[in-house]
């Protein structure tokens, strides 16, 4: 309206003529530009299809209605491994290129798109573009994810196990008990307890206080945890378009139960983070303690709660489904753990082989996080030589991304890839290491990474031990997902039942 008002204004004032002249002028300009970038701009050389050299709007589309990963995938099917997708964004399908722009010399900087996942007006560790901001946070927090610290505090991830066991049983009686009346068993929702298990497991661990997701019928958190999984849909907008469709969504169209759920988990994390000292060794004790005010740290645990449960409930649920799909991978998977236990119940569930390959394809085939990880070409500009033996120059300014989606379903590097089969990791190849990245690379990698999978470790043993699959069905023939930054789970259920 404020644009038709401007010409309105501008006509009254200007002859027809000269109003015309400008028009004309501004969409010649218009014109010229995109041929220009289409044609004699820095990316002419990149091979990709026509719409995604003038705009943005296909790549964009594709993100929003979810199946932006499977596109691109057959984009880098037709044109090689070195797609343009955008006037200005290239992606890779290729591995050889992760380390150069994830993790030598500390990898390119994150795009700017990263700042639409800040919460409340603060960055997160997460979406922080500054390294030296980052690097304050992460610096007084990182010491609670190394691996020994992990296994040190494992007692508490363990007592949440315990309690979801019990959860579980229930819910599988249950589920037995309508059939044993007559009629169809009703099915167990395992997304929703997965989500429960992993939100309890990360609060009890970094926090020192269990959210008690375990006791709810339905995760109260869970519309939280959508809507921001929603946010992803709209990952790659610019920053002003995204604030201001998501500001007036969440005005005018909050989902159902958004303002509870977001209440829920304030009252949670706020008076937790008040409650804190500097002087304790919790999460938001020794963000405390590095000078972070207290809003922000209140911000920093609800990023990290959004984040343990929304990957980790779906990678832990994906796996109950896979291993009810396939009964002989998951007797397999009991032996193991059956004889360690017969040497020592409480060895280091890591060193064992089978249970080690059951986590590492379940990370690989449950995409918690499938789309591009766009990063910033830097100043010198970089200059790709690809497996294929040619060789790319993308210039400064350019973003440039690798689906983790495309790499963990490349059929050159896993074979059959949409396919559940742990036997693969056990002689992997270095390529299967190197395209393996379900927690992203480099420095900037999920911090949260050694106790995501310590909780996937544990569950499965512990749901082993206690047989809590047996008689387990999956129901569908697949999960459908939405390939948003994180996936989103089409139904939010992920459901087995017990014959």
């Amino acid at each position: 309206m404020a644009f038709l008002e401007i010409l309105n204004l501008t006509g009254r004032q200007m002859p027809p003529t000269i109003l015309g002249s400008f028009l004309i002028g501004t969409l010649t300009a218009l014109v010229l530009f995109t041929i220009h970038r289409t044609f004699s701009g820095p990316l002419r050389n990149i091979p990709g299809p026509f719409q995604c050299r003038i705009s943005s709007f296909w790549t964009l589309y594709h993100s929003y209605i979810g199946d932006e990963c499977t596109r691109i995938t057959e984009l880098h099917d037709r044109y090689g491994p070195v797609v343009r997708i955008g006037p200005n964004e290239v992606s890779i399908s290729d591995g050889a290129a992760l380390a150069p722009v994830y993790s030598e010399k500390g990898g390119f900087l994150k795009d700017p798109c990263y700042s639409n996942f800040d919460i409340e007006g603060h960055s997160t560790i997460f979406s922080a573009l500054d390294p030296a901001h980052r690097a304050v946070r992460s610096k007084a927090v990182v010491p609670m994810f190394s691996m020994g610290n992990v296994r040190a505090g494992s007692e508490k991830i363990e007592a949440c196990i315990t309690k979801t066991l019990r959860r579980f049983k229930d819910e599988i009686a249950e589920s037995k008990k309508a059939r044993e009346d007559g009629g169809a068993a009703s099915p167990v929702n395992v997304l929703n307890l997965g989500r429960s298990l992993a939100l309890d497991a990360v609060s009890s661990y970094l926090f020192g206080k269990n959210f008690g997701g375990v006791d709810e019928q339905e995760l109260s958190a869970s519309v939280y945890v959508d809507a921001l999984v929603a946010v992803g849909r709209l990952f790659f907008l610019p920053n002003w378009i995204f604030l201001a469709i998501e500001t007036t969504r969440m005005k005018y169209f909050p989902f159902e139960g958004e303002v509870q759920s977001a209440e829920k988990i304030n009252s949670f994390v706020d008076p937790m983070v008040q409650d804190s000292s500097k002087d304790d060794s919790t999460y938001q004790g020794r963000l405390l303690k590095a000078g972070v005010s207290p809003h922000e740290v209140e911000v920093q645990c609800k990023d990290l709660m959004f984040a343990g449960t929304d990957s980790t409930g779906n990678n832990i649920s994906t796996l109950c489904w896979h291993l009810a799909k396939q009964p002989a991978v998951y007797q397999k998977l009991r032996q193991e753990i059956q004889e360690a236990d017969a040497k020592d119940p409480n060895s280091n569930p890591q060193t064992l082989p089978y249970l080690d390959a059951v986590v590492r394809e379940g990370l690989r085939i449950s995409m918690a996080n499938p789309t591009r990880l766009p990063r910033i070409v830097p100043p010198q500009g970089f200059n790709f030589l690809a497996s294929n033996g040619e060789t790319y120059f993308l210039p400064p300014g350019t973003q440039v991304g690798i689906q983790i989606y495309t790499l963990h379903f490349n059929m050159k590097v896993f074979p059959d890839p949409y396919t559940f089969k742990p036997e693969r990791w056990l002689d992997a190849t270095p390529e299967m290491q190197r395209d393996w990245i379900p927690f992203g690379l480099g420095q900037r990698q999920c911090i949260a990474r050694n106790l995501a999978t310590m909780e996937l470790f544990l569950a499965l043993r512990a749901f082993a031990r206690e047989d809590i699959l047996a008689g387990a069905q999956a129901v569908g023939d697949s999960i459908e997902l939405k390939q948003w930054f994180n996936s989103k789970v089409v139904g939010e259920k992920i459901e087995l039942v017990w014959q």
